[in-house]
């Protein structure tokens, strides 16, 4: 068993899956928005915590550590530009227009795309 699960991403399908995996009074964190709800109770018998994250939680409600959230993002930046972090761009379609986004919709809409598909000048 582990003590820490990290899911970004389609949490829903791998839910039990995790619960099983984690040890007893383990932590579970999550970034995603699963489609539905999750059942919290699964988490009770192994006193497991769920540790919700989003990156905007500081700037919103104007939290004490919101400082920690500049330096976060600094750290990060930092990271990528030595090549330390990757970022997860997949596709750049530049400018926001009606052309450039039919394009970013029919590429997703293939379920081929991997990574950030981005549109820019908002």
């Amino acid at each position: 068993h582990v003590t820490l699960v990290f899911s970004p991403t389609h949490t829903n399908q791998q839910y039990a899956q995790v619960v099983e995996a984690i040890a007893p009074q383990g932590k579970f964190a999550l970034i995603d928005d699963p489609a539905e709800p999750l059942d919290i109770m699964k988490l009770k018998l192994k006193s497991l915590s769920l540790h919700w994250e989003l990156m905007f939680t500081r700037s919103m409600f104007g939290t004490k550590d919101m400082q920690k959230q500049h330096e976060l993002l600094s750290n990060v930046s930092a990271m990528i530009d030595k090549g330390l972090l990757k970022t997860t761009l997949g596709e750049n379609y530049g400018v926001i227009n009606a052309e450039n986004l039919k394009k970013a919709h029919a590429h997703i809409e293939t379920n081929q795309a991997v990574g950030k598909v981005v549109l820019e000048g908002f």
